[in-house]
């Protein structure tokens, strides 16, 4: 077993305008699981593939250990690829590290809930290093010792699945993380708080100095389906329910910012709701967010202002 880092890791292919991957700087624990997360293009694979030596490093290194691999062929790194879940050949050569990228992808829904716990028990017993690859971040969130999220080459965030759920360092991990994704509301600043649909939203005092200094009078709100509790009319921020989710153990009410506020046609919020009591399709419902539970964001740069009020 052996840790692995990336130290300013970049890729770019010939003729390309921007690093496939760029300047990736990642540190992971021997015997760690760790999932590379993202959407389509954001360079997970390519990075895997960097530190198998199947891509040519433009800059920067990467060491297994103590030992420099950025130029070292595959056969000499020591390191397991795992391709649709072909784990009994990979285990058998015990290498110090396990490579899998996107492995549970060709499987049903319910096969790939159970292997991928499967494949993270089995893990954790062998306790080799391991660097998963998926763009599903429901099986990065269950599998991973942490989670790195990218976009378009560059790291986003590392964290633990709790603390990248909790504490998401930009508006991208924010509305990445988490299902469903979290509500992302552009509101103006007050006095008090943030303005949505002619409703206060309260907001830490350090968080609204903070974006004063800026010359901020905009910012980025996140709330998450589940950070809402209903409230009586002209109590919270007015919703109009477009369609509800029964799921049994839950409900998830769609819907839009009741007309009459600017963009709110085009701003879908889902509210998680009581499933015995769901609201009706074509209801209006007020809605609260829990104090800690909202999230701010600079307009201007994307980034987390503050933690979590409370």
């Amino acid at each position: 077993m052996a840790a692995i880092t990336f130290d300013h890791a970049t890729l770019v292919y010939p003729g390309a305008s921007r690093p496939s991957v760029d300047a990736l700087d990642l540190e992971i624990a021997d015997g760690e699981f760790l999932v590379l997360v993202g959407p389509s293009g954001c360079g997970k694979s390519t990075s895997l593939r960097m530190l198998a030596g199947l891509e040519e490093v433009t800059d920067g290194t990467i060491r297994v250990g103590d030992r420099d691999v950025t130029h070292l062929p595959p056969k000499d790194r020591d390191i397991a690829m795992v391709f649709q879940v072909a784990m009994g050949r990979a285990i058998v050569r015990q290498p110090q590290v396990f490579l899998m990228d996107e492995p549970l992808s060709n499987l049903d829904a319910k096969l790939r809930v159970q292997t991928r716990t499967e494949i993270a028990a089995l893990q954790r017993r062998l306790g080799v290093t391991t660097v998963y690859v998926t763009h599903d971040q429901v099986e990065a969130m269950t599998m991973g010792d942490r989670v790195a999220v990218l976009s378009e080459g560059v790291l986003q965030q590392v964290d633990t699945p709790r603390n990248l759920y909790d504490r998401p360092a930009n508006v991208f991990v924010a509305g990445f993380i988490g299902s469903p994704a979290m509500n992302i509301v552009p509101v103006t600043l007050t006095e008090g708080g943030a303005q949505v649909a002619g409703h206060t939203v309260p907001l830490p005092r350090e968080a609204l100095s903070a974006l004063a200094r800026e010359g901020s009078s905009t910012a980025t709100l996140g709330f998450r389906p589940e950070s809402v509790e209903f409230v009586a009319e002209g109590q919270g921020i007015p919703v109009e329910v477009l369609l509800v989710e029964e799921l049994g153990s839950d409900a998830f009410a769609y819907g839009r910012l009741a007309a009459g506020e600017a963009g709110g046609e085009d701003r879908q919020l889902v509210l998680r709701a009581d499933p015995r009591r769901p609201p009706m399709k074509g209801e209006v419902v007020h809605v609260g967010i829990r104090p800690g539970e909202a999230h701010l964001f600079s307009a201007e740069t994307g980034l987390r202002v503050a933690e979590p009020q409370g």
